[in-house]
């Protein structure tokens, strides 16, 4: 399956029967995450300690985090050390370092909000990705291109080297 070119019906057949831990601490976009991932087992929480409680009594395939509200970042650590794969919901008003320590905490992705009505498609690839030990940071970067550029700058490949060269080889 190429990841850039995914298709409807390999989404769904990726997603079939996974588990996947959601946590937002807006009602509406946990509803319409749940929407977009009709064909997935999803736990919704909307609080750090209903997500804690959630991660000690359940398996999961993937989560998806909100970086604010919910202590997104403390709950990365604890999908990181589950070995968790982790997208990170990012608001319009994300900043530069909130993004940096997403991707260096263990975050496989960060995804703007807007960009959520194609959330199923980046978790199959997350999760194809995962199974066949393949590399999505590049195809990631380059879809979200115009994000990047405009939240860092069009020199950010330049700034932080380190991270950027480790994300294209995940």
């Amino acid at each position: 399956m190429d990841l850039g070119t995914i298709s409807r019906t390999d989404v769904e057949k990726v997603l079939k029967e996974k588990r996947i831990l959601v946590v937002d601490d807006e009602p509406d976009v946990l509803e319409q995450i749940a929407e977009i991932l009709s064909d997935v087992f999803v736990d919704a929480a909307s609080s750090f300690e209903e997500a804690t409680r959630l991660l000690e009594n359940n398996l999961y395939d993937a989560a998806v985090l909100d970086i604010m509200g919910v202590r997104g970042y403390e709950l990365l650590e604890i999908c990181r050390q589950k070995e968790i794969p982790t997208i990170m919901l990012t608001a319009k008003a994300l900043t530069k370092d909130d993004l940096l320590r997403s991707l260096r905490s263990g975050a496989k992705l960060f995804l703007p909000k807007d960009e959520m009505p194609h959330l199923n498609k980046y978790l199959a690839e997350l999760l194809e990705a995962s199974y066949k030990q393949k590399r999505v940071g590049k195809i990631w970067m380059e879809r979200l291109e115009g994000f990047l550029k405009k939240l860092l700058g069009t020199n950010y490949k330049d700034e932080n080297k380190d991270l950027w060269d480790k994300l294209l080889r995940e």
